[in-house]
């Protein structure tokens, strides 16, 4: 379909209910401005990625609105929230749309531009027209009508101004018409940044309530006039919620202070959620909650939005966490239940695991890893491992920059991201052992360390590498060997024998830059491959040597693009490479030639980041730099679907063992689990039949050589 903004859109009809987004585990709102609940349906809306999640949070159930066009030109979206279909696209903004709010009559949108825009449009969103227009010469972020829907708020940093609709002009169709603007009187607190606006309700209708950066509850009559205020005894203050009856302000440190709309008397300071550190996965009810140590350290509140019909407050964390209380009784906030809690990773993800009794992600660029016990319906609370004492990085201190610093962009993105970030400590790759019993993970300082999932206690701690572990890979059961071999950065692959308490068997340095991947293969003859950005796979078989073993390279091919990440197919015949011209290639390991190519991706732009072969052999999955994901028919190159709803690159993609789903992590911080169609399931299945010996147990990731399927 081509657009008149000469976009070329390629329309997925007949693969489009392939697979379909079940679930997503995550959130990537960075304050109030991405925040909304609707008393009605008691659902509440957030950004993950691409995506809007809608969430009933009394029954943990979700539904998704993904959005209809990956263009470059910003636009405000209205969506019908029952049916999931967009109803107007309103396109003026050029940079960016930094918030957005509709009149309480619906009549009405305004939108706010980015920094760099300035604008401010009133849209009348039915018939997508802009009626009134003005600029602003400050940075806003927040913006909130008026409950007649007369006027509209904006606040931002030393901004705090009041603009006037004229119905009688604005109802002319096709007439933009000048946005009047009066600024608030800030007097002594002009030079504060205010970071959130909320217009009065009901009887406090005539009032402006905003918050600032210093911890300030201010009130503006109806006169602009700022004439009270109060102290939230807070390090900082970043978002607020009003009523009819109250104001909740969320702060620093976890905390949330209720206050009176009329005479803004403090009320109570609600509970703070977990502590950061601490076990989630022990905390089964809210009065764990209260039972804190001083020396405790919380997440910081970045978003709060209040349902006044079901009486539930929802707040989102700056460590990424969701809570909903129910605030019934504020008399005495010991009351205050946990309706909903969800924690979700506050940073890029850069790699997962699936087993057959867990699905493991990894918090990459924190010194954390968690793992949760997965079921379609629910998600219960993930155990989480730190392996550093620092709680510092468990916070997302890019999400929201109330002083003066771009919010407009959560930090960098892409290669530049990555570059930038190298600095920064943490988990970078792991793998389960085959058995299921350990857990080895490798940082970016090198290290590698190995837990036992049964008791969660560290048992190998060992600075491995000088540089970043990009890959590990267990050996396979039935060879009779538990090597594990870890590469790195630094040119280097090390095998270990995971039989001998991880003692060192051979180190190889064949590779003149970064390894990218290595995998295991074969049975009678146990062989090694490896590919990296020296544009080279290296193939290696096990011979015995004396009382040792030791790979010794049987063949070197070198192709004129990087190669970026690799899979083995569960013959173990074949390699499948993904390549930075967007190809795989596929090698027959035991002669190392390329028997096939097929393009990876359905874009003309990007490179390939990551390809995942189903535990059948017949699919192929692959992640672009362009944040599309894409399935391929393993032996015929066909495009079985492609799917997108990540904000940034997918880091990591696995096919879950029972073939029923396909897992995505990113550097949006979001998990996605996505549902597979039931043809692609029962193909697979049915061809892990075939495979799998009637002798053997039904272990879908150790699937042994059997009826092999020669490249057509």
């Amino acid at each position: 379909v081509s657009s008149m903004e000469g976009e070329v859109r390629v329309c997925l009809c007949e693969n489009s209910r392939t697979v379909t987004l079940e679930k997503v585990l995550g959130i990537t709102a960075p304050g109030n401005r991405a925040l909304a609940c609707d008393p009605r349906t008691g659902l509440l809306a957030y950004p993950a990625g691409c995506v809007v999640v809608l969430l009933n949070p009394r029954k943990n159930k979700q539904h998704h609105i993904f959005n209809s066009s990956s263009g470059h030109m910003p636009a405000v979206r209205v969506w019908d929230v029952s049916e999931h279909v967009q109803v107007s696209e309103l396109q003026e903004h050029k940079y960016g749309v930094a918030c957005v709010a509709f009149s309480p009559n619906g009549k009405y949108i305004v939108s706010v531009g980015y920094q760099h825009d300035m604008i401010v449009n009133v849209w009348n969103w039915k018939k997508n027209v802009v009626v009134a227009a003005n600029k602003v010469s400050s940075k806003v972020t927040a913006v909130s009508f008026s409950d007649d829907s007369s006027y509209f708020v904006t606040a931002g940093n030393r901004h705090v101004k009041f603009w006037y609709l004229d119905h009688a002009k604005t109802s002319k169709v096709n007439a933009t018409v000048p946005l009047l603007g009066r600024s608030g009187l800030l007097g002594e607190l002009r030079n504060n940044f205010f970071s959130d606006v909320a217009c009065g309700r009901g009887r406090q209708a005539a009032s402006t309530f905003c918050i600032t950066s210093s911890g300030l509850l201010c009130e503006f009559n109806d006169r602009r006039l700022l004439d009270k205020w109060v102290e939230l005894r807070t390090a900082q203050a970043t978002c607020l919620s009003v009523t009819d009856e109250l104001i909740f302000c969320g702060c620093s440190d976890g905390t949330v202070r209720a206050f009176s709309p009329i005479n803004l008397h403090f009320l109570c300071t609600l509970p703070r959620p977990h502590s950061l550190g601490a076990d989630i996965a022990s905390m089964v009810d809210a009065s764990q909650l209260f039972s804190c140590r001083p020396e405790s350290r919380y997440p910081d509140t970045v978003a709060v939005t209040y349902d006044s019909t079901n009486r539930w407050l929802s707040c989102v964390y700056n460590d990424h966490s969701v809570y909903v209380w129910d605030v019934r009784d504020l008399r005495d906030p010991r009351r205050a239940g946990k309706l909903y809690s969800a924690l979700y990773h506050s940073s890029c993800v850069w790699s997962l695991e699936v087993s057959l009794r867990l699905l493991l992600m990894l918090w990459s660029t924190t010194p954390v890893f968690l793992y949760f016990l997965y079921n379609s319906s629910c998600t219960p609370p993930p155990k989480v491992i730190y392996v550093d004492d620092s709680v510092t990085s468990l916070m997302d201190t890019e999400s929201i920059t109330i002083t003066g610093g771009n919010s407009e962009k959560a930090g960098p993105t892409g290669s530049e991201g990555q570059q930038m970030d190298q600095s920064r400590a943490g988990i970078r790759t792991l793998r389960v052992s085959p058995d299921g019993r350990h857990l080895a993970s490798g940082d970016r300082m090198g290290v590698l360390r190995i837990h036992d999932l049964d008791t969660m206690e560290e048992i190998l701690n060992v600075q491995a590498h000088d540089s970043e572990i990009l890959c590990l890979e267990f050996s396979k059961p039935d060879t009779g060997l538990q090597l594990l071999a870890t590469a790195s950065r630094d040119r280097l692959i090390h095998v270990l024998d995971a039989g001998k308490e991880y003692s060192l068997v051979q180190t190889l340095d064949e590779h003149s830059s970064s390894i990218t991947a290595v995998r295991f293969a074969g049975q009678s003859k146990v062989r090694m491959i490896s590919c990296g950005a020296d544009k080279s796979v290296y193939f290696r078989t096990a011979q015995q040597m004396g009382e040792g073993l030791e790979f010794t390279r049987t063949h070197h091919v070198v192709r004129k693009t990087t190669l970026y990440d690799m899979d083995i197919e569960p013959t173990r015949k074949y390699a499948a490479v993904g390549c930075q011209d967007r190809s795989i290639r596929i090698f027959n390991i035991s002669n190392g030639k390329q028997k096939k190519l097929y393009k990876g991706s359905q874009g003309e732009d990007g490179t390939l980041i990551k390809v995942q072969i189903d535990p059948s052999g017949l699919y192929i999955a692959t992640s672009c730099s362009d944040k599309n994901i894409s399935i391929f028919d393993f032996y015929s190159g066909e495009c079985v679907a492609t799917m997108f709803g990540h904000s940034e690159i997918v880091t990591g993609l696995k096919f879950s063992s029972d073939c029923r789903h396909l897992i995505t992590v990113s550097g949006d911080s979001c998990i996605f689990v996505w549902r597979l169609s039931p043809e692609l399931t029962i193909r697979m299945r049915q061809r892990l039949a075939d495979l799998r010996p009637t002798s053997s147990a039904p272990n879908s990731q150790n699937a042994p050589q059997q009826k092999a399927v020669k490249l057509r």
